[in-house]
C-alpha cells in the first residue's frame, strides 16, 4: 500500500508591518462589500520585485501603491481611484497593475503616475480583474474574476498578446484569480478560489486551451488565491483561509506548508532575495509581510 508521506510545516517569519501611520482605520467601499463591512485598515496584495530588490504591493481598499527596500522600510508610490490587486513589471520602471474598478492600469514608479493600458474589451468593461503573470514571449495571461462562484461560475482567463490581440481562453471559471506558468510555459496554473482548488490549463501550439483539469483540491472558508513556481517546478499555493502557503510536486501532493500565525490571510506570495531562494508572503488582514527561506529559487518572472 502506497502512504503519502506527511509534508514538511514550517512557520512563517515576519519581514515587516506597515507602520500604524500608514492605516487607514475607516469603513471603505471595497470592505463594505468583501469584508461584511468590517474595518480594513488596509489589504496587501500583488508582491512583486524590482531589479534593485525593493518589494512592491498593492493597497485593494485605499488604491495604493506601496514600495518596500530591503530593510522593510514603507514608501508610498501611488495613491489614486482605483482597487490594485495583482502587478507585474511591464520594464525597469513600469508596473503593470490588475485593478478590480479599472481594469489593466499603467504605473511609472518613478513618478507616481497611473495610467490606463486596457479597460475594457469590445467597449465592454471587465468583471473585475484580478491577477497576471507574461510569458517569455510577451505574452500577458490575466483573471477576470469579478464576484464570480460556484453560484455564477462566469469568471474568465484571457491572454492578451504583444500586437494587442486578446484572446479569452476560459470563460467558465468560479472565481479565477492567482496564475503561474510551469517551467516549459506549456502549461498555466489557475487558481479558482470560490472552488478552493487549482486548475491545469494546458497551452497548446494553435493558442487554445484544452483538456483544463482540476490539478489541486485544498478546503477551508478561502481557498487558493496567488499561485508561484519555483525551478523545480514546484507549484507554490496561497491559502487565505487556512494562513497557508501549500508547496506541491508535480502529483499536487503537499511537501511542504508553509503556516503563518492564527488569523493570518496569506494572499499572495513572491520569490525574492539575492538568489531567489526566499519566499514573501503578503499577510492582508494584518497588514504584513512574512517571508520564509526556500531549499529551490523562483522562476525568473519576464
Amino acid at each position: 500500500m502506497f502512504l503519502l508521506q506527511a509534508p514538511q510545516v514550517r512557520e512563517l517569519e515576519l519581514f515587516t508591518s506597515m507602520p500604524e501611520a500608514l492605516r487607514r482605520r475607516e469603513r471603505s467601499d471595497w470592505a463594505d462589500a468583501n469584508r461584511g463591512g468590517a474595518v480594513a485598515d488596509s489589504f496587501l496584495e500583488g508582491p512583486v520585485f524590482d531589479e534593485a530588490g525593493n518589494l512592491y504591493v498593492t493597497d485593494i481598499p485605499w488604491g495604493r501603491i506601496f514600495r518596500i527596500d530591503p530593510q522593510g522600510v514603507w514608501t508610498l508610490v501611488a495613491e489614486y481611484d482605483g482597487e490594485p490587486n495583482g502587478m507585474k513589471f511591464l520594464d525597469a520602471g513600469t508596473l503593470l497593475i490588475t485593478d478590480y474598478k479599472n481594469g489593466l492600469m499603467r504605473l511609472d514608479v518613478a513618478t507616481g503616475k497611473v495610467t490606463p493600458y486596457l479597460q475594457r474589451r469590445n467597449s465592454e468593461r471587465f468583471k473585475g480583474v484580478n491577477d497576471l503573470i507574461f510569458d517569455s514571449q510577451g505574452n500577458l495571461y490575466f483573471t477576470d474574476q469579478g464576484q464570480s462562484g460556484l453560484h455564477e461560475p462566469s469568471g474568465r482567463l484571457y491572454r492578451l498578446r504583444p500586437n494587442g490581440q486578446l484572446d479569452l481562453l476560459l470563460a467558465n471559471v468560479p472565481s479565477p484569480n492567482g496564475v503561474a506558468l510551469s517551467p516549459d510555459e506549456r502549461v498555466l496554473y489557475l487558481a479558482v478560489t470560490r472552488g478552493n482548488c487549482v486548475w491545469r490549463v494546458p497551452l497548446l501550439p494553435d493558442g487554445s486551451v484544452a483538456k483544463v483539469s482540476q490539478f489541486f483540491t485544498s478546503y477551508g472558508p478561502s481557498g487558493p488565491d496567488g499561485l508561484a513556481v519555483d525551478a523545480e517546478g514546484r507549484v507554490l499555493v496561497a491559502n487565505p483561509g487556512l494562513g497557508y502557503v501549500w508547496v506541491l510536486n508535480g502529483r499536487a501532493e503537499p511537501v511542504q506548508v508553509l503556516r503563518g500565525v492564527p488569523g493570518s490571510s496569506t494572499t499572495n506570495l513572491a520569490f525574492g532575495g539575492a538568489d531567489r531562494r526566499t519566499l514573501y508572503v503578503t499577510d492582508s488582514t494584518h497588514g504584513r509581510i512574512l517571508r520564509a527561506a526556500m531549499d529551490a529559487p523562483g522562476l525568473s518572472l519576464h
